[in-house]
């Protein structure tokens, strides 16, 4: 029989214990990749907010935010493994329905698409742009031009490819171009040292949502948890961004993208709260990151008239959920 003390051996006992308690891992976070449409921004903000601020970690997430850009397929990226959700609008993830892609909106970031038309100082409406060249992308002729087109009376004959550079537009008095409300604007004004017109068509009748949360069915059926954490968060994130210290979140973006610099991040945070692009629209009585079935219907509908969309082929109620926000209530 061993001769140790038996008050020794019942020390020992609760010291192992203890050191095998404090040995044993955490309940590990689940995994979770986020990618966004452009390389990072202000645009982003709650995201990173999130991120920086242990937002998703505490809802039980670990968090991969990847950087998009000009020569990366989103949807492909997701469709393919690579990505659990990713960046969108309402009606980009339309037209992907109609090619059969089984993708799914569950939140709505921004209440207001910040796609914009920029004019001289003498265009002052949608009729002034009449006889005007119009600078677009490709991308607008299955967005918002045929809805421009209809609704005040443009023209395909005053249309002309944007090849995102705008010095045709400060040199040439009789253009109006596209631009992002946070983007050309901004670079026009500091570099042409004048104040363009800006049309935010989110103000004219424009209806999508923008900055979307969308994921595949397959990822809302399997993993309703992780994405109700991952919108809970992300919602919380913004209003921390835009109603807080983005100080956290904005070293982040820099660190992504190292050519941000803090005056665009500071305009795109002003414009994004004087706008209501995030606190506008349903949030204020619904809660950040709310998308509805009016909206979701206007969408739709807009397209189906616009004949970008086939309706025999996409089933409406299929291609979002509410569950994810209409009980959320993160109020601004």
């Amino acid at each position: 029989m061993s001769k140790i003390p038996m008050t020794t051996r019942l020390a020992a006992t609760i010291g192992l214990s203890a050191l095998a308690w404090v040995a044993a891992p955490a309940h590990a976070l689940e995994k979770f990749t986020y990618q966004t449409n452009w390389f990072a921004q202000a645009e982003h903000g709650g995201f990173y907010q999130a991120v920086a601020t242990g937002l998703y970690k505490k809802a039980g997430l670990d968090v991969t935010i990847k950087m998009g850009g000009p020569q990366l397929n989103s949807l492909q990226m997701m469709a393919a493994g690579q990505a659990d959700c990713m960046m969108s609008t309402d009606m980009a993830m339309l037209l992907a329905r109609n090619t059969g892609v089984p993708v799914m909106t569950v939140a709505s970031v921004f209440q207001k698409d910040p796609q914009v038309l920029i004019a001289h100082e003498d265009v002052k409406s949608f009729a002034d742009m009449k006889g005007k060249t119009i600078l677009i992308s490709s991308a607008a002729n299955t967005s918002y031009w045929p809805w421009l087109k209809g609704a005040y009376g443009l023209q395909d004959s005053q249309v002309r490819p944007y090849t995102f550079n705008i010095q045709p537009f400060i040199a040439d008095k009789n253009i109006v171009q596209q631009g992002y409300l946070s983007s050309e604007p901004y670079a026009i004004e500091k570099e042409a040292k004048f104040k363009p017109n800006v049309f935010l068509l989110a103000d004219h009748g424009w209806p999508p949502y923008a900055t979307t949360i969308v994921c595949m069915e397959k990822t809302v059926r399997e993993r309703p948890k992780a994405v109700a954490a991952f919108v809970k968060a992300t919602m919380e994130g913004w209003k921390g961004y835009l109603k807080g210290d983005p100080a956290a979140a904005n070293a982040l973006i820099k660190k992504d993208n190292p050519n941000m610099t803090d005056d665009k991040i500071a305009v795109g945070i002003r414009l994004l709260n004087e706008q209501g692009i995030v606190f506008g629209g349903d949030v204020a009585k619904q809660g950040v990151g709310i998308i509805t079935d009016e909206r979701m219907k206007k969408t739709y509908d807009l397209m189906v008239a616009m004949k970008l969309l086939d309706p025999a082929k996409v089933d409406l109620k299929k291609t979002y959920t509410t569950q994810f926000v209409k009980d959320l209530k993160v109020m601004p």
